[in-house]
């Protein structure tokens, strides 16, 4: 296959696309709408919208994507919302301007975004993708065949494993704080759950207070210090819903001439914690990845597979269209094997069967 470098239009970059949305309404993709006759490779568009390049988990979900486009040998481009919901919505619904059939592989900001996306993406023709924010009764199936599947993991179990670690890191007894993401956000809402889970079935160990820092480093920061100020020389451990939350509250520590002292964990596995839980002078002890490199690529294979009619999303099983994905709590003992992006060879089986890592349905 011959293959070629991807290039990305980034956030302000749909600006042209959302423009044409204006001027011509509805794409031609959009009056075939559904399960149209297949197209050719080159009559597909590949976006990927993530909330963040500053996020080094979704720059790791972009990576993933554009080796997919390396893959079918086309570029890829990329949308970012910084976490605004009214622009992600608009990005999307501008993406049928181009009159091509496109393929998006998404990740909405809230559970509450997602109709709203998922419809737009119906309207245009195009057939999307989502991943981890959904409301718990709607599916795929609930609204067309142009919503391809839906992928999650499950963040109660990494959520009382890497609890878990915390705990037994402290000797099973002390207080914690915890650092929550987006309130309205699945994981975050799973992780915290996990972490209750945890709690539970470990009577020495005290939850002392939980703040969100809406998956913020800088809100971490701010938060953690309070918390610390507030809480003096009681909290034994910090309870962290992703990496960048637990990053700032690092620097909080390291602030307070505490840094080492007060063990870490988050999840995400971004390659600044990966570094840090292998400098065990940090406090950072465990992670949770679920791989975005293959979040991003698998995705958007799924999506780009219907788009091209190389699979009839109608005879897809619920499990196909709603499934978990698989996920691993990464400590200093099997940190090595994370911390570089994987290359292409050994994304292709996921690409080429993207349900290779399902962990089951989501019900």
């Amino acid at each position: 296959m011959i293959r070629k470098s991807n290039q990305r239009i980034i956030g302000a970059g749909i600006a042209a696309l959302m423009a044409g949305a204006a001027l011509t309404g509805c794409s031609s993709a959009a009056e075939d709408a559904g399960n149209a006759a297949p197209v050719t490779s080159s009559d597909v568009e590949l976006i990927q919208g993530v909330r963040s390049l500053s996020n080094a988990y979704h720059a790791n979900w972009v990576d993933g994507g554009d080796l997919f486009g390396e893959f079918a040998d086309l570029e890829v481009i990329t949308i970012t919302d910084e976490s605004d919901s009214q622009r992600q919505l608009s990005q999307v619904r501008a993406l049928g301007a181009s009159g091509k059939v496109f393929a998006l592989n998404v990740d909405p900001n809230t559970s509450s975004d997602t109709e709203a996306i998922v419809n737009a993406v119906t309207d245009a023709g195009g057939f999307v993708v989502t991943q981890w924010n959904k409301p718990d009764d709607l599916f795929p199936w609930d609204v067309s065949d142009n919503w391809v599947a839906h992928i999650s993991f499950d963040g109660r179990t990494s959520g009382q494993e890497v609890s878990e670690a915390l705990f037994d890191e402290i000797g099973g007894e002390g207080n914690i704080i915890a650092l929550q993401g987006i309130l309205d956000n699945v994981p975050a809402k799973q992780r915290f759950e996990g972490l209750q889970n945890a709690l539970a079935d470990a009577p020495g160990i005290t939850l002392l207070e939980e703040q969100t820092a809406n998956y913020s480093r800088s809100e971490a920061l701010t938060v953690t210090q309070t918390l610390l100020a507030k809480h003096g020389g009681q909290i034994d451990g910090i309870w962290a819903a992703n990496d960048e939350m637990a990053l700032g509250a690092i620097e909080a520590l390291r602030a307070a001439g505490l840094e080492g002292q007060i063990p870490v964990v988050g999840f995400d596995a971004v390659p600044e914690a990966l570094e840090a839980i292998e400098d065990p002078a940090s406090g950072y002890i465990a992670t949770v990845s679920t791989d975005p490199w293959w979040q991003g690529g698998a995705g958007l294979a799924i999506a780009y597979q219907a788009a091209t009619g190389e699979i009839d999303v109608a005879k897809l099983s619920h499990e196909q269209r709603a499934f978990y994905g698989s996920q691993t709590v990464v400590t200093v003992k099997n940190v090595a094997d994370y911390l570089q992006a994987p290359p292409l060879d050994k994304l292709v089986p996921d690409f080429e069967n993207p349900w290779l890592r399902s962990q089951g349905a989501i019900k």
